[in-house]
C-alpha cells in the first residue's frame, strides 16, 4: 500500500477542514449530517444552494484536471477532502452522480464538444444528473437492458423508448446518462450505447415510487421518443458495455474514503447510545460493536490498497476494486441489525405520525436496499468468481 499524506497533504487537510468549519454555518447549519442514504429527500432547495457554495469556493470535482475546472488533486488530496467532508457533516452531495460518475466518464471517453458542453455545468454546481440504467428485467444483471435507441436520419437524432426505474435525484436532474440498446437484434453486453440525454423534454416522465415512508428516494423514468442528439452518444454505437464498465471504475473511487467516514458517523453514534442505555453493559453488544470497527478499519486499508493502486487513463482499478461492494454493502447492514439491537423495544416505536423515524430507524431501513441496489450480492460473487479469479462464467439458461 503506497498511499499516505506529505506534510502538504496535511496542510491541505486543514485548509478543506477550516473552509468546511466556516461554511457549514447560518442558513447551512441544519443539513450537517443530513441528505445521506434513507434521507435524500431532506432539504433539497438548501442542498442545491449548498453544492453552488462548494462551487464557489472551489470544492466541486477536485479530482478533476484543471483544464476542465477541476483542482487537478492527487490521490491522497482527495481521499483528504473526501474525508473532510464527512468528518465535518457535508451534507449528501445532489451534484455526486454528475462529479463522481457523469463527468469522469465523458472525460474518460466523451468527444472535446461532449466536454465543453457538460463539464462546465457540473463543475458550476448548476447541472444535476442522473443513471439510467436499471430496468423492471434489468436491475443487477445490466447486459439485460431493454431500452432501445434507434437514429432518426432526418432529424439527425437517436429516438429513445423504454423504462427505467430506481433511478435516484430523476425528479432534480437535469440530464441523464441512458443504457439503451442501438441493435434492436442484439443482446447481452453487444450492441448497447452509452446516450447523454436531456430530461426536460417532451418524451421524458418521471415518475416517483412512493415508499412506506410516505417519501421518495427514487423514480421510474419513461422514455417515449425522447430525443438524443446525434453528438450525444458517448462512443459509437456498440461501444455502450465498455463505456459501462469505465463507469464502474470511477464509481469505486476515492468517494468510498468519504462514504467510509459517513460509516464512522453512524458508528459512534450507535455507540453513543450503547453507552448512554446501557446496552453496552451487554457483553454480545460489546463484542459486535468490537467488531463493526474492526472491520471498518479493514475496509479502510483494503480501499487505501485499492487506490495506491489506481491506473490508466480511464480510472480503472486493481482487482481488490471488485471486493468491494460486497464487504462494504452487507458490513452496513449488519450495522443497521446492531443498531436496532442496542436500541432495544424502542426501535420498534416511532417517534410520531405520519411514520417518523429516528435517525437510527431510518439508516436500518434503507440498509436493507445495500445489498440488492448496484448490483445484488450474489452478483457481486460472480463479479469477483468470474473477472477477479478467472473462474468459469455461471451457466445460464
Amino acid at each position: 500500500m503506497k498511499l499516505s499524506f506529505s506534510p502538504a497533504d496535511e496542510q491541505f487537510r486543514q485548509e478543506v477542514a477550516q473552509w468546511l468549519n466556516v461554511n457549514l454555518t447560518g442558513d447551512f447549519a441544519k443539513i450537517r449530517f443530513r441528505g445521506g442514504p434513507g434521507d435524500e429527500h431532506m432539504f433539497q432547495h438548501e442542498r442545491q444552494q449548498w453544492e453552488k457554495t462548494l462551487a464557489a469556493g472551489g470544492w466541486t470535482c477536485v479530482g478533476w484536471p484543471k483544464q476542465y475546472g477541476g483542482r487537478g488533486c492527487s490521490i491522497e488530496q482527495q481521499v483528504i477532502f473526501f474525508e473532510e467532508y464527512a468528518r465535518a457533516g457535508g451534507p449528501g452531495r445532489v451534484g455526486h452522480i454528475g462529479e463522481g460518475l457523469a463527468g469522469p466518464t465523458i472525460i474518460a471517453f466523451g468527444t472535446d464538444a461532449q466536454k465543453h458542453k457538460y463539464l462546465p455545468g457540473i463543475v458550476a454546481g448548476t447541472d444535476l444528473w442522473c443513471q439510467g440504467y436499471s430496468e423492471p428485467g434489468a436491475g443487477s444483471d445490466l447486459a439485460n437492458v431493454k431500452t432501445k435507441a434507434r437514429f432518426d436520419a432526418e432529424k439527425n437524432k437517436w429516438i429513445l423508448n423504454g423504462q427505467k426505474v430506481w433511478t435516484s435525484l430523476a425528479q432534480e436532474a437535469h440530464y441523464c446518462f441512458v443504457i439503451a440498446r442501438t441493435d434492436a437484434n442484439s443482446s447481452g453486453h453487444k450492441g448497447l450505447g452509452f446516450f447523454l440525454l436531456k430530461m426536460d423534454q417532451p418524451g421524458v416522465t418521471v415518475r416517483p415510487i412512493q415508499q412506506i415512508t410516505g417519501t421518495s428516494e427514487f423514480n421510474e423514468v419513461f422514455f417515449d421518443d425522447a430525443e438524443c442528439d446525434a453528438d450525444d452518444i458517448v462512443g459509437a454505437p456498440g461501444d455502450g458495455w465498455k463505456v459501462a464498465m469505465g463507469l464502474l471504475g470511477f464509481e469505486r473511487g476515492v468517494s468510498t474514503l468519504g462514504q467510509q467516514m459517513q460509516f464512522q458517523n453512524e458508528l459512534d453514534e450507535v455507540i453513543a447510545l450503547a453507552k448512554q442505555n446501557g446496552a453496552a453493559k451487554d457483553p454480545i453488544i460489546r463484542q459486535r460493536i468490537a467488531k463493526a470497527h474492526a472491520e471498518l478499519k479493514i475496509m479502510r486499508y483494503n480501499s487505501l490498497r485499492m487506490l495506491s493502486g489506481q491506473s490508466g487513463s480511464d480510472g480503472s482499478l486493481q482487482k481488490e476494486a471488485l471486493i468491494y461492494k460486497l464487504y462494504w454493502a452487507t458490513w452496513h447492514r449488519a450495522l443497521g441489525e446492531l443498531a436496532m439491537d442496542v436500541m432495544g423495544p424502542e426501535s420498534q416505536i416511532l417517534e410520531g405520525t405520519p411514520y417518523q423515524l429516528s435517525r437510527l430507524q431510518a439508516m436500518y431501513l434503507f440498509v436493507r436496499s445495500d445489498t440488492i441496489y448496484g448490483g445484488t450480492n450474489q452478483i457481486q460473487r460472480n463479479i469477483i468468481a468470474e473477472r477477479g479469479l478467472g473462474m468459469p462464467k455461471e451457466p445460464r439458461g
